[in-house]
């Protein structure tokens, strides 16, 4: 019944709340002069004279005037502080003033030392309302808010207190941080704990959220508290970095879950000014794919280190708009001068390739453009070859005749050892740019090899996200598959340090750390979620499996999919001058075996002949082994297979 009564109390017009303070105050006033006068004279005598009941009528419209203008009003209960409970004495010794110059003016007799009592009864009694009113809305609104626990006591963490003071949702209970010196003292009335109480504090308050407040840590100072987290049942969350924090971008309040950069424990290399700008400061540069995952993040980096013009080359019409108004966003907060073209065309359209580097004098090339979905191609293997390498071979016969300086292919670790098309693709296209590299010497090739960039259209991450949304289960492959993971901030600037190394036909290969395994990831991301997983695997008695919140399942190896994926062709990689940027000696074609290479790729292409497709490819020095059936949707009866239409996912 109470908590009724105070909702809807909460749910008052700030009208009607002040109106039920007047009446209140007026009422407590009349029983403090009351009680006083009883107190003082021991006697009802007073109570029964008329001028008594006059000397009330004047007095107490005037105190709750005075109330108003001292703006008794103005202030929330529930955020009572001690300048109001000033402010309140102030009104009442204000207020028993009027009672004794009412007093007076009535002839009552009344001693002076009734206005003294009613001064101190009155003191008390509207404070106390105030202050019991404060601590019932505050244990009200507590009952329905989620206790949380801040992980970080220093400035940031002090900020986040003062921000979740001011909102009904959550309620902090204490602190915890690593530095001694802060562990025992008290912060906004919250006392700093050893993390090593993390498990004792979560059970004594009922912790299901805790909230990292640590912008300034390394990165694999965030992994290591990380992982001191995961393993407790609670959700772990986190404020920006402090980064965005100092620029505007963010602020301390805005609450996200812990980035999947932050299981890494590898801190990124800080990139060298001089090698960033290399190609870039004062030059016309173009990104091809600009509005794909690693195209805009190159295109982000780059208006950076402030190119004369920023030609963006994008097939898709919407995601060329995206790009176009958030990098003009970008250029003008941050005063910079540099040029955006916006451009729509295909790399396999070699007239407007050609007349867009010879229009805008394009002096550096940051190709991109490529299908990079390995189930996708698989299952369209004529375009995705047509893109990936003949769209190469396009931008890169169009760069030497206009007379580009600088050619750099973004290429995958999907080229190395490939078992599916896509990576076949991207091997066959670097082969593109070593034999472009041969044929001549004024545009200088390279191509930068990596591994899964985090946050990319074909990152895992989010889709364990989405599935961790509808309450799963969450889908892994297999349960010993590993990948390589960067950050795509981290692997954009390393492909431009990269180009700016190259001397031509480099294949350079980022140092992508270790692998990692896809399931521990999936376990990972729900264990900090608050919630426990548990794997099912095919064949198990599901009262025998291990219970959990989150089902983790295994579906299998899709067509053309690795277990485990390979940044090297050969054995060995050589030094640069950047401690995660390598060169690998690989074996190429020569222009010559190439073009033949590729006559017979685009007949084959032509007459949608995949078996034929899939012997060229494993003939050239590509490495590629299929170890799965034709899974392309276009193959069948009808174009003359034996094998028929395999369904997607076989």
């Amino acid at each position: 019944m109470l908590n009724l009564s105070l909702d809807r109390l909460l749910k008052l017009e700030r009208a009607q709340k002040r109106i039920l303070q007047l009446l209140a105050d007026a009422a407590l006033l009349l029983i403090s002069f009351v009680g006083a006068t009883l107190l003082r004279v021991s006697s009802f005598a007073p109570l029964v004279n008329p001028d008594y009941w006059l000397a009330v009528l004047i007095y107490v419209p005037i105190s709750l005037l005075i109330f108003v203008r001292l703006g008794f009003y103005r202030a929330v209960v529930r955020y009572l502080s001690i300048r109001l409970l000033l402010t309140i004495m102030i009104g009442v010794l204000a207020s028993s003033s009027v009672l004794l110059a009412s007093t007076k003016l009535m002839q009552l007799g009344l001693p002076w030392s009734v206005a003294a009592i009613h001064a101190l009864s009155a003191m008390c009694v509207l404070g106390g309302l105030r202050m019991s009113m404060r601590q019932l809305l505050q244990r009200h609104i507590t009952e329905r808010q989620t206790p949380v626990l801040i992980y970080g006591a220093g400035r940031s963490g002090r900020q986040l207190l003062s921000s979740l003071q001011e909102q009904s949702e959550f309620v902090p209970v204490a602190f915890v941080d690593d530095a001694a010196q802060l562990q025992g003292s008290e912060i906004g009335g919250l006392r700093v704990h050893d993390p090593a109480r993390l498990p004792r504090l979560i059970e004594m308050h009922g912790i299901k959220l805790v909230l990292l407040a640590v912008p300034s840590a390394s990165r694999s100072e965030r992994s290591d508290i990380v992982q001191r987290l995961e393993m407790l049942p609670v959700r772990v969350q986190t404020i920006p970095g402090v980064s965005d924090i100092v620029t505007g971008k963010a602020r301390v309040s805005d609450l996200h879950d812990v980035a999947i950069e932050d299981l890494l424990g590898r801190d990124p290399v800080p990139a060298m000014d001089a090698l960033m700008a290399g190609n870039i400061e004062g030059k016309v540069v173009m990104v091809t794919g600009a509005g794909g995952s690693i195209g805009s993040e190159l295109c982000r980096q780059i208006v950076q280190h402030r190119p004369t013009t920023l030609v963006l080359w994008e097939l898709s019409e919407l995601a060329l708009y995206t790009m176009d108004i958030e990098l003009r966003d970008l250029i003008a907060d941050g005063g910079l001068d540099v040029r955006i073209v916006p451009l729509i065309g295909s790399v396999q359209n070699p007239g407007r390739v050609l007349a867009a580097l010879e229009k805008f004098g394009v002096q550096t090339i940051y190709h991109a453009a490529a299908y990079k979905h390995v189930p996708l191609v698989e299952n369209n293997v004529v375009e995705g070859l047509r893109n990936n390498v003949f769209g190469t071979k396009t931008v890169s016969d169009a760069a030497i005749k206009a007379g580009v300086e600088s050619f750099i292919l973004v290429s995958s670790d999907k080229a190395v050892r490939p078992t599916n098309v896509m990576g076949a693709s991207k091997r066959l296209a670097e082969l593109v740019c070593q034999a472009a590299a041969e044929r001549q010497t004024r545009t200088t090739f390279s191509m930068v090899r990596f591994g899964n960039v985090l946050g990319s259209s074909g990152s895992v991450i989010p889709r364990f996200r989405a599935q961790l949304e509808q309450g799963g289960p969450v889908t892994v492959t297999h349960p010993l598959m590993t990948r390589y993971f960067m950050t795509i901030t981290e692997a954009s600037q390393l492909v431009i340090q990269a180009g700016a190394l190259a001397t031509g036909g480099d294949v350079f290969v980022l140092d992508m750390g270790e692998p990692l395994k896809i399931v521990d990831l999936a376990d990972r991301i729900v264990r900090l979620s608050g919630l426990k997983p548990y794997r099912v695997v095919e064949g198990m008695d599901p009262a025998a499996s291990p219970q959990g919140d989150i089902a983790i399942t295994f579906t299998g190896l899709r067509p053309g999919e690795k277990m485990f994926e390979e940044l090297l062709i050969g054995d060995e990689a050589g030094a640069t001058l950047h401690p995660r940027i390598m060169t690998a000696t690989e074996d190429h074609l020569s222009p010559e075996a190439l073009d033949r290479l590729l006559d017979q790729l685009l007949s084959a292409c032509q007459a949608q002949d995949i078996d034929r497709l899939r012997t060229l490819i494993a003939a050239a020095p590509t490495g590629y082994r299929p170890d799965s059936e034709i899974a392309d949707l276009m193959w069948g009866e009808s174009t003359g297979s034996s094998l028929g239409l395999l369904k997607a996912g076989e």
